[in-house]
């Protein structure tokens, strides 16, 4: 039977390290400051907002919340930003995406000081990812990271299968795997045999953005499975990239949905929180 893996017992174990380190750096007498900023009111991004407010009163950070209205400018957002990148007492820069219509994502994320990228998406410090450089990554593959370590799962001389490219999760994911001295190949929707290249793989990350699309056929013996999706289903239930029931009797262990990598997002920007004084303090970064 496949192992479980637990993201909502990881995450919190992740956030009670990081309370910790926060609590140490306090009687340092340094504050960790996070501003969240959020233009419109789309409901998800809302509930998001919620979540990271929560988990910063819970590990100790201070959250500075700036909530915009839907009109907002570029020129009005980015003003915001380069006031933020100017204050010492602001360690971590977070802008919720998505961003509305007249607002283009990649100018704002770029404004974003590579020292405060809390997210992990600034060219720089996915630069510094690629190169083996310090900097922030990207919440969700970092995650993913701690699922599998702190799960037993070796990756180290793994066949390593990332299903997905997006610039958030899969290319990404595909360093951190290769960084941990896996062998990643990375596939997405137009890899020709990928069933037959699924196969091989002894750890499968789905990240294709396609409801239930990987079933048992793509899946080896024994693999372990990590569900990076988050769907509804017909019933209204939520559900991942993994047809979880088919594929589960499959493999040695596969994450849920929900409650596998969803919470570690947070908690990895949690931790990134922390690590932002120490980069701000080397200045290891330049944008």
């Amino acid at each position: 039977m496949a192992q479980i893996i637990d993201g909502r017992k990881i995450s919190a174990q992740i956030k009670d390290e990081v309370k910790e380190q926060v609590a140490a750096l306090r009687r340092q007498g340094r504050e960790v400051a996070l501003a969240v900023i959020q233009v419109g009111q789309d409901p998800a991004s809302t509930v998001y907002v919620g979540n990271k407010k929560k988990a910063c009163e819970y590990v100790g950070i201070r959250s500075l919340s700036y909530e915009l209205p839907q009109e907002t400018t570029q020129d009005e957002l980015l003003a915001l930003i380069d006031g933020l990148n100017e204050r010492a007492d602001v360690n971590g820069i977070l802008v919720q995406l998505p961003l509305p219509g007249q607002i283009d994502e990649s100018a704002v994320i770029g404004r974003i000081s590579p020292l405060k990228d809390v997210d992990g998406f600034h060219p720089a410090n996915v630069g510094a990812l690629c190169i083996g450089r310090p900097g922030f990554v990207s919440c969700t593959p970092a995650g993913i990271i701690q699922l599998l370590k702190r799960s037993g799962v070796e990756i180290e001389g793994k066949e390593c299968l990332v299903i997905g490219r997006s610039n958030i999760v899969g290319k990404p994911m595909a360093l951190l795997l290769l960084r941990e001295n896996g062998t990643v190949t990375v596939a997405h929707s137009r890899t020709r045999n990928l069933k037959e290249i699924a196969s091989r793989a002894d750890i499968l990350v789905a990240a294709v953005g396609r409801p239930r699309m990987i079933t048992a056929d793509y899946v080896k013996e024994g693999a372990v499975v990590i569900d990076v999706g988050i769907h509804r289903n017909e019933g209204g239930k939520l559900c991942g990239d993994v047809d979880f029931d088919s594929v589960s009797p499959r493999c040695s262990a596969i994450t849920p949905v929900p409650g596998g990598v969803g919470p570690m997002t947070i908690a990895m920007l949690m931790k990134n929180c922390v690590e932002s004084v120490a980069l701000q303090d080397a200045g290891s970064l330049r944008g």
